[in-house]
């Protein structure tokens, strides 16, 4: 019984989010509110057939009780919110993720479940990004829906563009370790190699910058964290083929922008040459070995990839607050043109947020204020739901004190991933570099809002919490408290 209820448990883990990206990323209440309840009847599944699923370290602990604080304080600013609906559905999708790390920390002691992660989160970003691409592909057979507001950008099934990068690119860093890991089939190996090809063209159609920037960061952090001959060879193979999938689809006006009138044409050219891309990536992954051997230069790729991590984030920050954008160049939409700014309205809402912030510094505007305080200070004439950051979100709703919670949480995934880079490498490596690939692109756009893209980061964040956990080869394993035997968990410490 145990054992069925592990497994339901992480295939509901797993597969909720490519299940709720196609219901608008999760965005409005009713799939929001189905989703949380399936978690939470998980959770209580696996609460009453064992142990409860609770994290067994300080860390852990830290990084749970910082989501529980966000949570609570959340609810609590109902009392001075200024809308009450926005802040009820704020509290709603925070207990949904409460519910997934409390799930994913309960099934990813299973060795099983914890190995299914990255391939099942690869393959769903694939899914949704291959449907987003198949309107696009296959104009006269698929039909997909097109807003006026995404300018020709790939938008569907999520109806966000930016958050359809943000997918991608964390699809793509998946992709790039399992590649790169020897210890995966090769015929794995190969496929990921090959669902590379339309990631990078799913990064590239969304034309958000920070989700180029993040799928890059990513792929070079993941060497940092696993310094393999494989990982280094994957990683630039899968940069290689997401180049090459987004230069398959960039000079066709009917894929990249929805525009022109050979829209079937150039679907079928651009799908043909996104087939020989992925043919060729599989191809070249499967005729090789994954060596495991390290980097003579391993020591110094750590604080390369900090720096580099440092460089994005304030070069996406300070360059954006200095930017004061034009009409004409918001409204470029789907041109390459787009990716040579760093122009959005996004920096008006950072100013707003901030000064908001500064009016209100200890308990914040309340949950889902952001956009009663955007109308009264706007300079611009766009409606904004969000501050477009997440850690900005945290300081101008919920205050220092939101904030303090909020880094009780980062904190606590931070230490549990440094754990477990020190107790085995290859395991947290993916899941360290697409998290930290979620975060650099959360911390500049409304990502938080839409489950579809941040459940996969919360799975990771679980899966980093529970390796942070494993004991040094010299002690024993912990029983199984599944009930089962213990080659089937991950061993914790005592």
């Amino acid at each position: 019984m145990r054992r069925a209820l592990l497994i339901a448990s992480a295939a509901c883990l797993l597969v909720a989010p490519t299940v709720i990206a196609f219901h608008s990323g999760g965005y409005f209440g009713e799939p929001r509110l189905i989703a949380g309840l399936v978690v939470w009847a998980c959770v209580l599944a696996l609460a009453v057939s064992g142990p409860a699923p609770l994290p067994r370290g300080w860390p852990g602990a830290l990084a749970l009780g910082g989501l529980v604080a966000v949570t609570a304080w959340s609810a609590v600013s109902l009392a001075w919110a200024p809308l009450g609906g926005a802040a009820i559905a704020s509290v709603q999708r925070l207990v949904l993720y409460v519910g997934a790390l409390v799930l994913a920390v309960g099934v990813l002691r299973s060795a099983r479940a914890m190995r299914a992660l990255e391939p099942a989160l690869a393959a769903g970003a694939t899914v949704v990004i291959g449907y987003g691409l198949s309107g696009r592909l296959l104009p006269g057979i698929v039909h997909l829906h097109r807003s006026r507001t995404a300018h020709g950008r790939l938008e569907q099934p999520i109806t966000y563009w930016n958050a359809e990068g943000a997918l991608a690119a964390v699809g793509l860093v998946l992709c790039a370790r399992l590649a790169g890991d020897p210890t995966r089939p090769r015929w794995m190996r190969a496929l990921a190699a090959a669902a590379v090809a339309p990631l990078g063209a799913g990064v590239y159609l969304s034309f958000s910058r920070g989700a180029i920037a993040v799928a890059v960061l990513g792929a070079v952090i993941l060497v940092a964290a696993s310094p393999t001959r494989a990982q280094l060879r994957a990683s630039a193979t899968a940069l290689a083929t997401g180049i090459a999938g987004a230069l398959a689809t960039a000079f066709f006006p009917g894929v990249s922008s929805l525009s022109g009138s050979h829209g079937v044409r150039d679907g079928a050219v651009a799908l043909a040459l996104l087939v020989a891309v992925a043919a060729a990536a599989a191809l070249f992954t499967a005729r090789r070995p994954a060596p495991a051997d390290p980097l003579r230069v391993s020591r110094r790729l750590v604080p390369i990839a900090a720096g580099l991590a440092v460089a994005v984030a304030a070069g996406l920050l300070i360059g954006g607050l200095s930017e004061r954008p034009s009409a004409a160049q918001l409204a470029r939409g789907a041109q390459p043109a787009r990716l040579a700014t760093v122009t959005s309205n996004r920096y008006d809402y950072w100013r707003v947020g901030l000064r908001a912030f500064a009016d209100h510094p200890v308990q914040g505007l309340g949950a889902g204020g952001f956009r009663v305080e955007w109308l009264k200070q706007r300079r611009i004439r766009d409606g904004a739901h969000d501050v477009h950051s997440l850690v900005f979100e945290m300081a101008t709703e919920l205050g220092l004190v939101g904030l303090l919670a909020f880094a009780a949480l980062v904190a606590g995934v931070a230490v549990s991933a440094r754990r477990a880079l020190a107790a085995e490498r290859a395991p947290a490596a993916g899941p360290l570099a697409a998290l930290i690939a979620w975060f650099l692109h959360a911390s500049i756009d409304w990502d938080w809002q839409l489950p579809a893209v941040t459940l996969p980061a919360i799975a990771l964040a679980g899966a980093l919490l529970v390796l942070g956990e494993r004991s040094p080869p010299a002690l024993p394993a912990m029983p199984d408290w599944s009930g089962e035997h213990d080659e089937h968990v991950v061993p914790v410490r005592p």
